[in-house]
């Protein structure tokens, strides 16, 4: 399935000749396309999300999925180790912004990420127990932090990454990357404010016996 996310390319008549189902979804964001994807499954046991600009590199899907299938996993996630020769396809701005990001996580849940990398599989019945709402770039690390929350089994493996094809509005503009990066760390923070109030016990209904719920 690739999700149309209002391009102006010709993405979705490319990707139909090519014997891809096209779901168009007009709002923008990242996570918008994300949830029209999902929300055109049939009933499947595992979902892989991957960019469609040739940055990822499908054939290596099975590394993702293998560990789901033989149960030793709920989440895996591609760490983006770059193409001999294409240390570009990760800019100085995205490595610092993932190590940034991934600091805070550990910082305020304990768990050590390696990237946010677009490129990751998980169970079907795991992912709808997130309940992932992020329309924007905060889709990605929602998805990882609440990984963490619920307790999934978490495992990180490494993936080829190459540079794009065509112009990125995100990493290729400053204005996209400020943008990206503020949502990313909004969702970081907000989060994490959330968690923290539950670990006080703030929101907490006191049953008559006393019990915390």
């Amino acid at each position: 399935i690739v999700v149309d996310n209002g391009s102006s390319d010709g993405t979705g008549r490319l990707a139909e000749t090519h014997g891809a189902r096209v779901v168009h979804e007009p709002r923008r964001g990242y996570g918008s396309a994300c949830l029209a994807g999902l929300a055109a499954l049939g009933e499947t046991d595992v979902v892989v999300f991957l960019d469609a600009d040739f940055s990822d590199v499908p054939g290596e899907m099975g590394r993702l999925v293998d560990g789901i299938v033989r149960d030793e996993a709920d989440f895996v996630l591609g760490e983006r180790i770059p193409d001999a020769g294409c240390g570009a396809a990760l800019t100085r701005q995205q490595r610092f912004g993932n190590a940034l990001a991934c600091t805070l996580v550990a910082a305020f849940w304990g768990h050590h990420y390696r990237d946010l990398g677009p490129f990751r599989a998980i169970g079907r019945d795991a992912l709808e127990t997130l309940r992932m709402t992020d329309r924007g770039f905060g889709w990605t690390i929602e998805m990882q932090i609440k990984a963490i929350e619920t307790g999934l089994r978490i495992h990180e493996v490494p993936v080829r990454y190459r540079p794009r094809i065509g112009h990125s509005k995100i990493s290729g503009t400053l204005r996209g990357m400020i943008g990206a990066g503020y949502k990313i760390l909004l969702v970081i923070f907000v989060l994490a404010l959330r968690h923290i109030l539950n670990l006080s016990g703030f929101g907490s209904k006191r049953t008559n016996s006393g019990a915390v719920l």
